[in-house]
């Protein structure tokens, strides 16, 4: 990661402890794709131990189904790289933790992976609020699997932020 790509993901996860605070939220992350990475980026801002309880990460099927609670038919019907998987996910991390918003990713990275209806670079996301509002979507980035993980990362930060300000609106 170049300095300033490192620059915005440490503004971007301060922005958010400090909206996430404003707002008495604690956060939980379902990571697939990312491997981490959205909760790498949160644990190098000071303080985040307040506001931030933990991620899953869950990069086989197997282990959104046993840490997450998605589902077999979901994961069948839709595959891994859905909103309907991360919707699943995102809700299974806010009832499976003590977390008020959660943010999910799952997708492909690449280089291999892809195939016409899901090609490299798809990435789908949901973020949700406990006993409120889950928005999912689906993105479509380029470069290489670095920088397609980067992307998701900072995609993961900036929704969970619209939908803080969503909700304080």
């Amino acid at each position: 990661m170049d300095n300033s790509t490192n620059l915005a993901l440490s503004n971007l996860s301060a922005e958010l402890g400090q909206t996430l605070q404003k707002c008495g939220y604690v956060l939980s992350l379902a990571e697939s794709c990312t491997g981490g990475m959205v909760s790498a980026t949160i644990t190098n801002t000071a303080g985040s131990s307040t506001w931030f309880d933990r991620g899953f990460i869950t990069y086989s099927n197997v282990s959104k189904q046993e840490m997450l609670g998605v589902s077999a038919n979901t994961l069948e019907q839709f595959g891994a790289v859905s909103e309907n998987t991360a919707e699943e996910m995102a809700l299974g991390a806010i009832k499976r933790s003590p977390a008020d918003i959660a943010v999910s990713i799952t997708g492909i990275a690449g280089p291999g992976g892809g195939s016409t209806q899901k090609p490299v670079g798809t990435v789908c996301f949901a973020w949700g609020i406990k006993n409120g509002r889950l928005i999912t979507g689906t993105e479509h980035f380029t470069g290489n699997r670095q920088a397609i993980r980067q992307q998701a990362v900072i995609k993961a930060i900036t929704g969970l932020l619209d939908l803080l300000k969503s909700q304080s609106a």
